[in-house]
């Protein structure tokens, strides 16, 4: 993998090249990645594996229309061929009167800010083979548990580089390290499964490989004798692994992209309250160490916090610069790259604000509901905003849990929804999406 000097110098070197060859503008990605890991399973090596990549990427504009080209080889005689040819493809592509290079005056100027991304700490096969092996013994050291899917640990580390025709160049490492066990519990068709894991940026801010591993085989545990649920309209708690999930959606919603092409049940919502006034939503690319951080965006624009509902208020879309003529606004620094084709909206390090009382609490005043911890199926409708997903998780009996349950359904409307949410204070970030425990009132489930 390169330096990421030598990697802003070879997307330099293709803009050069396009430039040559006909483009009016263009830009350069390169992506590399190198990563480790090791599983085991019942205490024997299961899998080792090592994987290296480096790919390149080139838009370019030609009299309004463009074209995306990538390659693996990042040879002069390659990066040669790659400029003539992408320029030949944007040559016969239709014009968009909406593609270009972000505004030349928004771009980051000056050095990008130094986000703490990279992790120098080097872990050998021994090394994660240890950490491994360590989180799925002490997942199998809960009573209970007696199978296991393996636990596992990895190490790796990326590099992007962008350079732009307009005067851009800027590139960054992120290092990743991460541990997981994942267990079975019971005998025959009463067996149940469930997992931990970790990820953080540096090896120091791991979890324990014990930690973890517990975790997973008490949540497996847990879920054994699962009973059914009797259907109708009740409150919904979600416990955090799955609760992010609703701010996914909304992330989604409020996409530019989705917006531009009307799509999007939050259409013409801007600035309306969608949820309670004790709701706020970050998104904050710059956080230290964060697993979504990145010093610029995929455009070459700085990227800042921001919040996406201020006090239950939505703030606005989430912007590209391709969106953003589309809607007659500006670029809001949330663009994204793969090595081909056209930028796209993402989020970065998106949290939910703790609320201010217990997981118990929120809990305490629910005769008759259900605490979901895991969500299955896809059923979200993008367009209307309808929810309809299977679910398994635990009764909640008089603001107690009380036993697992499997086999129903929650469903709803996003919009309902958020306007019903409140959050608990037991906030943890660590996934990039960060919520605490939502309580979601007046949902329907369908059980027996």
């Amino acid at each position: 993998m390169l330096s990421p000097a030598e990697a802003q110098e070879r997307c330099e070197a293709l803009i050069a090249r396009a430039r040559r060859a006909g483009a009016d503008a263009g830009d350069a990605v390169y992506l590399g990645n190198s990563s480790e890991s090791v599983s085991v399973r019942l205490g024997s090596l299961e899998d080792v594996e090592r994987s290296e990549s480096e790919n390149i990427g080139l838009r370019v504009f030609v009299g309004g229309a463009s074209a995306s080209i990538g390659s693996t080889d990042l040879g002069d005689a390659a990066l040669d061929e790659l400029a003539s040819r992408a320029v030949a493809m944007a040559r016969l592509a239709p014009a968009d009167k909406f593609a270009g290079l972000a505004p030349e005056e928004l771009l980051l100027k000056g050095p990008a800010p130094d986000l703490d991304l990279d992790d120098q700490t080097e872990r050998s096969p021994a090394d994660l083979r240890r950490l491994a092996e360590e989180a799925e013994d002490a997942a199998r050291a809960v009573s209970g548990v007696t199978n296991s899917e393996g636990g596992g640990a990895s190490a790796g580390r990326g590099l992007f580089a962008l350079a732009t025709s307009h005067g851009f160049s800027g590139a960054y490492a992120a290092s990743s390290h991460s541990i997981s066990a994942s267990v079975v519990a019971g005998e025959g068709s009463a067996m149940q499964r469930d997992y931990s894991w970790r990820s953080t940026r540096h090896a120091a801010d791991l979890k324990t490989p014990a930690e973890i591993g517990r975790e997973a085989g008490e949540r497996a545990v847990s879920r054994l004798n699962p009973g059914r649920v009797k259907s109708g309209p009740m409150p919904v708690v979600f416990d955090p692994r799955v609760a992010n999930t609703l701010v996914g959606h909304l992330l989604g919603a409020i996409s530019g992209a989705s917006i531009a092409r009307r799509a999007s049940f939050l259409l013409d919502r801007d600035g309306e309250k969608l949820f309670d006034s004790a709701i706020t939503i970050f998104d904050n690319p710059l956080a230290t160490r964060g697993m979504r951080s990145r010093p610029f965006d995929g455009e070459g624009l700085p990227t800042g916090p921001r919040k996406l509902v201020d006090a239950g208020h939505l703030t606005g879309w989430l912007m590209d610069a391709a969106a953003a003529r589309q809607l007659g606004a500006t670029p809001t620094g949330h663009a994204s790259r793969g090595s081909s084709g056209a930028p796209h909206v993402t989020s970065s390090n998106v949290v939910l604000e703790a609320g201010s009382v217990t997981p118990a609490e929120l809990m305490a005043d629910i005769a008759d509901g259900v605490y979901v911890t895991e969500l299955i199926g896809q059923g979200v409708n993008g367009v209307t905003g309808d929810y309809s997903r299977g679910a398994s998780g635990f009764r909640i009996v008089n603001g107690q849990l009380a036993g697992p349950i499997a086999e129903f359904t929650v469903a709803g409307n996003l919009i309902d929804m958020f306007a019903a949410l409140t959050a608990a204070n037991d906030l943890e970030v660590y996934r990039g999406i960060d919520t605490p425990t939502l309580r979601v009132d007046g949902m329907s489930v369908a059980g027996d």
